[in-house]
């Protein structure tokens, strides 16, 4: 694979790779925002019902350029926002847990001054998504996850499933003081070209979403920082605060959820991610693209988007 030109200069200039235009050269609004103590970056495009875009690992707001053009084109107030610690966000030393990234979520509906959003959420960010949805349901309008079981269904299919376990070796990895960081900005990012290139079907990311990736987590203790709800989800299975964190997820989803899945995705089993309507009670729709893994916003931006706003677009889903 051929080294980008000069990521090590870039990765040192965050605006330069975070604050950029959509393909085509379709501007979008970049703003901070506060929210929950911190200081949040988004990426705005549109007007109408808002719709909050929450990333998952190893990517930024980067990874929803599709979503943003078709949902603004679709009547959408489109903002996807940079997790804590991640792209233009601030690097917080603490506060990587999953109930305080939440009201990191929550927070930042808030500051753009909506009553509620409809969540998108990626991976981790869907994991955040489905927290959110249950501990501050009043801001969740609706819910939408790819590529993530709920809380609940994670946790017991990464206890008590050996292929599960085995698919997320790499969050045992991260158990490791320091190497994991290491790993990561090693070789200008080359590590997370692979991952993303390893995790996802036949249809691959563009070269450029992957090179732009490697640059964001050169960006001072991204790394680091990206790590951490890592390290937290597993070293608090059996620790008071994790426990606790658990068992608030008992509370059900009470709004319409759409949970999408890749076929092929080779981190979260399809047999995971599908338990997860058991925690839903309102209308809940599962939708598995044939033939995609682990990023199918990106590997079908197309056919995700036209699911994403067919049903956002609907007034009554149905179960």
């Amino acid at each position: 694979m051929t080294e980008p030109a000069t990521p090590s200069a870039q990765s040192t200039q965050p605006a330069q790779i975070v604050r950029i235009d959509l393909p085509g050269g379709r501007k979008v609004t970049h703003r901070d925002v506060a929210a929950n103590g911190a200081r949040f970056h988004i990426a705005e495009l549109g007007d109408g019902p808002l719709v909050l875009l929450l990333h998952g690992f190893p990517q930024y707001w980067w990874a929803w350029r599709h979503q943003l053009t078709a949902l603004a084109d679709a009547g959408f107030r489109a903002v996807a926002m940079d997790l804590r610690g991640v792209g233009g966000s601030d690097r917080t030393p603490r506060g990587y847990d999953p109930a305080n990234l939440a009201l990191d979520i929550t927070g930042v509906i808030r500051s753009l001054g909506e009553p509620d959003a409809a969540l998108v959420g990626h991976d981790l960010g869907g994991y955040l998504a489905w927290t959110a949805a249950a501990m501050r349901p009043k801001l969740v309008r609706r819910l939408a996850v790819a590529s993530m079981p709920h809380p609940r269904r994670w946790r017991s299919a990464m206890l008590a499933d050996a292929r599960q376990t085995a698919a997320s070796s790499y969050i045992w990895g991260f158990q490791r003081p320091w190497l994991p960081e290491r790993r990561l900005i090693a070789d200008d990012g080359a590590l997370v070209a692979r991952l993303v290139r390893d995790w996802s079907g036949p249809r691959l990311p563009d070269d450029e979403a992957v090179e732009t990736y490697r640059r964001a987590i050169c960006i001072p203790s991204t790394a680091h920082c990206s790590i951490e709800p890592y390290r937290w989800l597993v070293r608090s299975l059996a620790r008071p605060d994790g426990i606790q964190f658990y068992r608030r997820m008992k509370r059900p989803v009470r709004v319409p959820t759409l949970h999408l899945h890749g076929s092929l995705d080779p981190v979260v089993r399809t047999r995971s991610a599908a338990g997860s309507g058991q925690y839903v009670e309102a209308p809940y729709r599962w939708r598995l693209f044939d033939g995609l893994g682990h990023f199918p916003h990106e590997e079908d931006p197309v056919a995700f988007s036209t699911e994403l706003i067919n049903w956002l677009r609907d007034p009554e889903p149905d179960r």
